[in-house]
Order: structure tokens, then C-alpha cells, then sequence
């Protein structure tokens, strides 16, 4: 398979090889797309799913392109080969803006969640596929920072550069599509990958939980 239907068939087929790590953990996602992802595997293995939110921070001249990535609360994780030719006011502008943002979804999503406190619970981190990797390691520093127990990052696409980074951060990398093999973007790896808007993530984890 080098081509998956949707998310929720990318999240099933991760939830058939994440059985081992079912007792006591709990799913965590990133917004938006992510959920999707995380519903299904949250469905599969009937454990809890939480969101953690991340916001990439864009290149000036290529909003799409990640060059940091923030999380409501935590310091921001930047690509330093990218920002040190870039002005500290944009910099600054655009980590403030994202920041503020990833509060709105949180406030919208799940109004009232106070502070990550895991316990050195152990967490299945998902999303619905990771390019540059920033985003994730911002997550994975904000969970690291709440004592999870063990991290476990499960996703459908992930190229071989950032495995090896990411690999090194968490407990485990768990991947459908051989890195090798990426296509240079997540959607390319999907028939359908539509946006999703803030109410289906709110559906979505209302159905969840």
C-alpha cells in the first residue's frame, strides 16, 4: 500500500500494530488532520484520545514550508539553518501569532483542560503524517515536559531524515510506508485528504470520547 484511502484507514492500519502498547496508554493528536488519524486509532485499542496543539510557523516567502513550530505554552523549536537569515521581527510576529492560535483551538476544542499531567503515563503521539518534523518534536518536548511515561509516535508517512531525528527524541517510531519510498508532501500519500474544519475535530473527538 503506497497510497492510503483517507486517515481514518491510515489510523486503523497503524491501531494493528500498536496492540502491544494498549494497557494504560492514551492517544494523543495533532489538530487538525491528525484527529482523524488518532479517532481511529483511539477506536481500535479503546483507549482515550487527547489532543496536543501545535502550530508550525511558516517562511516568509513560503507559508507552507515549516521553519518552527510552537506549542500554546512551551519554547518553540525553530530550524536554525532557515530562521538565521531571517528578520527577528518575523520571527517574533509569527511565533506570537501561532502561539495565539494553538490557544484558540485549545479554548474551542477542549475548553477547560488544564495542564498536561502524565504521570509517566505512556502516550501514542499520531498524526497524519510528518514532513520536516518540527510540529512533533515540539509535541514531544510538551509531553516530555508533562513526565510521560514512554512516548510512542505512530505515523502513516514519515520520510528517512526525520525518522532518524525523531528516533532519537521517543521511545519508539512506529510507520507504515518504508521513509524511503516519501513523496515529499503527507497529502501526497492520500486519495482523499480534505481539510478538516474546527468542528470536525470537535465531532470527531466528541465520538471518542
Amino acid at each position: 500500500m503506497d497510497i492510503f484511502r483517507d486517515r481514518t484507514e491510515a489510523g486503523q492500519a497503524l491501531a494493528s500494530m500498536l496492540g502491544q502498547y494498549q494497557q494504560g496508554s492514551v492517544v494523543y493528536a495533532l489538530p487538525r488532520g491528525g484527529v482523524e488519524t488518532g479517532a481511529a486509532i483511539a477506536e481500535h485499542l479503546k483507549r482515550p484520545l487527547k489532543l496536543i496543539i501545535t502550530r508550525k510557523i511558516g517562511h516568509p516567502y513560503n507559508p507552507e514550508y515549516a521553519i518552527g513550530a510552537v506549542t500554546e505554552t512551551g519554547p518553540a523549536i525553530w530550524n536554525e539553518l532557515e530562521v538565521k537569515n531571517l528578520e527577528a521581527d518575523y520571527l517574533a510576529r509569527a511565533e506570537a501569532a501561532e502561539r495565539a492560535e494553538a490557544k484558540r483551538r485549545r479554548q474551542l476544542y477542549q475548553p477547560g483542560q488544564t495542564k498536561l499531567s502524565l504521570k509517566h503515563q505512556a502516550v501514542i503521539l499520531t498524526d497524519d503524517g510528518v514532513a520536516t518534523g518540527l510540529t512533533m518534536a515540539v509535541a514531544i518536548n510538551e509531553l516530555k515536559a508533562a513526565n510521560a511515561g514512554k512516548i510512542i509516535v505512530a505515523v502513516p508517512v514519515i520520510p528517512i531524515d526525520t525518522l532518524r531525528r525523531l528516533s532519537e527524541q521517543v521511545d519508539k517510531v512506529i510507520y507504515l510506508l518504508p521513509p524511503e519510498h516519501f513523496l515529499g508532501a503527507v497529502g501526497a500519500h492520500y486519495q482523499h485528504f480534505p481539510q478538516l474544519s474546527d468542528q470536525d475535530v470537535i465531532d470527531l473527538l466528541k465520538a471518542a470520547n
